[in-house]
C-alpha cells in the first residue's frame, strides 16, 4: 500500500488536463472575482484546501467501510482485486484512454445535483469564508479520477490510510488549479507531453498489474 500513496500522486499530478476541465471554470471565475496579489493566492488556497479536505474526508469514509467489511476474508479481497483494476484504469487514462472513466462520473450524477445549488450561495467569492466552503461542495463534484482514487482507499481497509491516500491524490492535483500564467503554461505542457505521460502512466499500470498478481497469488 506504501506504493499507492505515490500512484495516487502521480495520477493527480498528471491527471492536469482533466482537472482542469472538470474544475477550471470556477478557478477562472474565482480569478476574475478576487482581488490581486497576496490576497488572491490566499483565495486559491482556501478554494483548494476545501476541495482537498472533501477529498480526504471521501477517502476517510472510503477507508473506514474497508474497515468494517475487512473482517470479511472474501469481500476483502474483492475490495483489493477491484482497487488494483480501478488502478490498471488509471493508467490506461494517462496512456491517453480518457473515456474509459466516463460511465464511473456518471454515477455521481445523482449527489452532485443534490450538492450543486448549496455552491451558489458563496458566488460571487468575496473571501476565505466563501472560497473554502466553496472548495469544500466542489470536492464533491463528479470525477472518474477521484472516483478511482477512492477505489484504492476503500480497499487500504484504514479510515486513516484512506483519509492520506486521498490527500496524496488531491495533493498532486494542486498544481494545475494553484498556478497561474506562465508557470501553469510551462507545467502543463510537460504534464501533457506525450513522453510524461506514457513514463507515469506505464508506472501507475504496474502498480495496477502487481496488485492482481498478488491478488491471483493470495
Amino acid at each position: 500500500m506504501d506504493n499507492a500513496f505515490l500512484a495516487l500522486f502521480i495520477v493527480g499530478l498528471l491527471g492536469g488536463g482533466h482537472c482542469a476541465g472538470m474544475c477550471g471554470g470556477i478557478v477562472g471565475a474565482l480569478s476574475l472575482q478576487a482581488p490581486q496579489g497576496r490576497a488572491s493566492v490566499t483565495l486559491h488556497l482556501a478554494y483548494n484546501g476545501g476541495r482537498i479536505a472533501s477529498y480526504a474526508l471521501a477517502g476517510l469514509l472510503a477507508g473506514l467501510l474497508g474497515q468494517v467489511v475487512g473482517n470479511l476474508m472474501p469481500m476483502q479481497h474483492g475490495l483489493y482485486l477491484f482497487a488494483s483494476l480501478m488502478l490498471i484504469a488509471l493508467g490506461l487514462y494517462l496512456l491517453g484512454m480518457t473515456q474509459l472513466l466516463a460511465p464511473v462520473e456518471r454515477g455521481g450524477q445523482a449527489l452532485w445535483k443534490r450538492i450543486q445549488p448549496l455552491t451558489r450561495r458563496f458566488l460571487p467569492v468575496q473571501g476565505v469564508a466563501q472560497a473554502l466552503p466553496l472548495g469544500l461542495l466542489w470536492g464533491w463534484l463528479p470525477c472518474g479520477l477521484v472516483y478511482s482514487a477512492l477505489a484504492t482507499a476503500l480497499a487500504s481497509g484504514s479510515a486513516g490510510q484512506g483519509a492520506l491516500l486521498m490527500l496524496a491524490f488531491g495533493l498532486g492535483t494542486l498544481p494545475n488549479l494553484l498556478l497561474a500564467g506562465l508557470l501553469l503554461a510551462r507545467f502543463r505542457r510537460f504534464a501533457q507531453a506525450r513522453a510524461t505521460r506514457v513514463v507515469s502512466g506505464v508506472l501507475v499500470l504496474t502498480y495496477g498489474i502487481i496488485g492482481l498478481i498478488n491478488f491471483w497469488r493470495g
